[in-house]
């Protein structure tokens, strides 16, 4: 697609003109909360129909990791073709949308200020509602997408258990009603996938860590177990140990720092499986531990970690409620997921003034009218 100019694309905006009031309801969703440019487009909260991601994930691979800086100067590169591209895979113009809804946090900041203010024009031209979404809200609301099942408040139904696992966060919540979360889990340092991230690179493996840590791992054989970061008596999670303890265990192996001619391919595989096998297994134990004490009917797993194959199967078999888990490319960031969150809001009457802000540490329970600052624990069900 060509590119045009931000004074082209504002103008086509504002030439669309249409009245709200139709059902289903159509939003455009925008998501810049790190490192990926994307816009999709749903009706009714549960049907797709566009979903463009732009990755950055070439860009930032020489890092190790993402350059902020870097990061939002190609979200503001690329955020006008790929809302561009959204309306025409979704064979739409600006007049069929009716609400804009946008990632305003957690995140990077200067990410989340790009999609933001991307979001503040198109809402302002089209004269249409404007919605900031919690990007950890949004990975939830990714299981009303899945093709082909009932949606998760009608089967299995409230109280669900959502384990939010991404490269910044390994959440547990209970989602007691349409919108309504109660943290009771969270990482006190490194999240999952900044396990893996870190790990990868100790490794000799590439960017982004998940995906090559899932590759090596794939068919290696078994060598010593790594530590598991259980931290009883809490739902919190904790993994900047068995990081710690996966680097002297390389070191030990020779595998870091890299040697002249490369690592054994074989101990490398076999550290990225035990590393990958002791992270599924604290996760999936503290959600089947946390659905069974709060007598919750089912499980939502979301966030780009929930595209690991392994922690997906471990968490079907072992889960003793039916667990909902999104396509992957539906765990990984994505503005469906975003369009998807503002619906339920939306329909609750919610709305965002063009004053809306970027909150990078904003926490699940938190963004809406009314919610408390800060996110609820609840008790134990009896």
């Amino acid at each position: 697609m060509a590119r045009r100019t931000y004074v082209q694309f504002v103008v086509g905006v504002m030439n669309a003109n249409q009245d709200l009031g139709r059902f289903p309801m159509i939003v455009l969703g925008i998501e810049t909360s790190c490192d990926e440019t994307a816009a999709g487009i749903v009706s009714d909260g549960a049907q797709l129909h566009s979903n463009v991601i732009s990755s950055q994930a070439a860009l930032h691979a020489r890092y190790g990791g993402v350059v902020p800086e870097l990061a939002s100067r190609r979200h503001l590169a690329t955020i006008v073709p790929v809302v561009q591209a959204a309306l025409a895979d979704a064979e739409m113009e600006w007049r069929h949308i009716d609400a804009v809804a946008v990632t305003h946090g957690p995140g990077l900041a200067g990410s989340l200020i790009v999609g933001v203010n991307a979001a503040k024009g198109i809402a302002a031209s089209l004269d249409r509602p404007l919605v900031g979404v919690n990007h950890l809200e949004g990975h939830v609301c990714a299981a009303w997408l899945v093709e082909g099942r009932p949606p998760p408040d009608q089967e299995p139904g409230y109280p669900l258990l959502c384990l939010i696992v991404s490269g910044g966060h390994t959440d547990l919540a209970l989602m007691e009603d349409d919108g309504r979360f109660q943290l009771i889990g969270e990482t006190r340092d490194d999240a999952a996938g900044e396990a893996f991230d870190k790990s990868a690179r100790v490794l000799g493996l590439g960017y982004p860590g998940g995906p090559e840590i899932e590759r090596a791992a794939e068919g290696a054989s078994s060598c010593a177990p790594l530590p598991r970061p259980w931290m009883h008596g809490t739902l919190d999670f904790s993994f900047s140990g068995l990081k710690t303890a996966l680097v002297r265990r390389a070191e030990a192996a020779g595998i870091y720092p890299a040697p002249e001619g490369g690592a054994d391919r074989e101990a490398v595989a076999a550290l990225a499986r035990e590393l990958q096998e002791a992270i599924v297994d604290v996760l999936v134990f503290k959600a089947v531990t946390a659905a069974e004490r709060f007598g919750c009917n089912g499980i939502i797993l979301g966030g780009g970690v929930a595209a690991n194959a392994r922690l997906r199967k471990r968490l079907l078999q072992e889960s003793p409620v039916p667990v909902v888990i999104p396509p992957p490319i539906l765990c990984t960031d994505n503005g469906a997921m975003i369009a998807a969150a503002a619906h339920h809001r939306l329909q609750r009457g919610e709305r965002s003034g063009l004053d809306l802000d970027v909150d990078p540490g904003l926490r699940l329970g938190q963004g809406s009218p009314g919610e408390d600052a800060e996110a609820r624990r609840p008790a134990k069900r009896k």
